[in-house]
């Protein structure tokens, strides 16, 4: 039987290495192709690797809690298949997720031994997202880059009975987000700015219409669309709020991809993104929203969709807060946190003189890298999302 090395694949981009959390097979092992071998976990989203071969598993190379990097061999299968890319073909191949490559790019796996499964997962940014020369040297340069560490992540629990004290360690995803906020500060001067915006529209709305709406729809009607729909709005008056950067070089990004930050069950935090969310009508931006949030909080979501946000938007308010001084999400330059609805006396202006009236009232905190970010800009986006909201015409119509 032949050798067959099974590879971590990628994940996207900005993902180099992936925990080992459990195998599903021992070593000696019939398996088929498509079992399901291992469980992984990435940047807080754990995912499934299955075999593409029939065979036997014939050695793990990493145990439980270790950390492999993209492309790493972490199985050795045994197998009957025979796995041969012919680089002297001059037509495009197919493989078997139905992907074309390139004789250039076929003749580049074969040499540098990556399978077909791993080459399938590599992002293209041809033709129809076919991989291209530089899509692959990259990935290969981010291969060789890229260092194995092998943390241990087990959950362990002591208790010292004389100091009335429990030590806890850190889980996996509260490791990784500790990390993440220490090397923000360590990043960005971060600067906040803080606006009150009057929602009764929006409320007023959402009371009509949230019965009916999820009737013939099915979907929770939630505030956090009409959010991100005003976010988006500001972002495309103000651009430079939707930018990173990089050394001195400022990076303007012409998608916009917004992060939505979401608590979970247990208690930790992850970034479920919505991507090209200027696409989207308000009716869109719900579904988009409640499936993404859902699939968040049962651990289902694909590691590509916490990945490539360029604005992040918190929903402080669902905690009970009223305003905050949020974290930005790196290599994010701005975060926005929304508030606490409340119900307020207001002065209310009209043609006719100013009156005392009951009004929904927000407070949104903006939070922005003073690198490249001043007051006239972080502070002048945040009001900018806080007229948006209270322009919002209360006979909108869902589309």
């Amino acid at each position: 039987m032949a050798e067959y090395n099974l590879t971590l694949p990628a994940m996207g981009e900005s993902i180099a290495e992936a925990t080992i959390i459990r195998w599903l097979k021992n070593e000696g092992d019939s398996i088929k192709k498509e079992d399901i071998l291992v469980e992984i976990a990435t940047d807080k989203v754990d995912s499934e690797i299955s075999s593409p071969v029939n065979g036997i598993l014939k050695k793990k190379l990493f145990s439980a809690n270790e950390v492999a990097k993209v492309g790493s061999s972490i199985a050795i299968l045994e197998t009957e298949e025979t796995f041969k890319i012919f680089p002297e073909e001059d037509v495009y191949a197919v493989s078997p997720c139905k992907r074309f490559y390139s004789p250039l790019v076929r003749t580049i796996a074969y040499k540098e031994e990556i399978s077909s499964s791993e080459l399938d997962t590599i992002e293209g940014t041809g033709y129809k997202n076919r991989v291209t020369k530089k899509d692959i040297l990259k990935y290969l340069h981010l291969k060789k880059k890229t260092r194995i560490i092998s943390p241990n992540y087990a959950f362990l629990s002591s208790y010292n009975s004389q100091n009335h004290e429990e030590i806890v360690e850190m889980d996996r995803m509260r490791k990784i987000t500790a990390s993440h906020m220490i090397e923000s500060k360590n990043i960005s001067a971060h600067v906040t700015s803080f606006v009150e915006a009057d929602v009764t529209n929006i409320v007023k709305w959402r009371d009509k219409i949230k019965d009916s709406f999820q009737k013939n729809t099915g979907e929770k009607l939630t505030l956090m669309s009409v959010f991100v729909e005003c976010v988006v709005k500001a972002i495309k008056d103000l651009p430079m709020i939707n930018i990173s950067v990089n050394g001195t070089n400022i990076i303007k990004k012409r998608n916009i991809h917004i992060g939505l930050a979401t608590a979970l069950p247990n208690g930790n935090l992850i970034v479920p993104v919505i991507k090209d969310a200027d696409s989207y009508s308000l009716g869109g931006l719900i579904k988009i929203i409640n499936d993404l949030i859902k699939r968040a909080r049962s651990n289902q979501l694909k590691p590509e969709e916490t990945q490539g946000g360029t604005y992040t938007i918190s929903n402080i308010g669902s905690f009970g807060n009223l305003f905050g001084t949020p974290i930005i999400h790196q290599p994010q330059v701005a975060i926005m946190a929304i508030g606490l609805i409340q119900k307020k006396l207001s002065v209310i202006e009209t043609p006719e003189g100013d009156f005392i009236g009951i009004r929904h009232k927000i407070y949104l905190s903006h939070s922005y890298d003073h690198r490249v970010i001043d007051g006239v800009l972080g502070g002048g986006f945040a009001k900018k999302v806080a007229l948006y909201l209270e322009k919002f015409n209360c006979y909108t119509k869902i589309i």
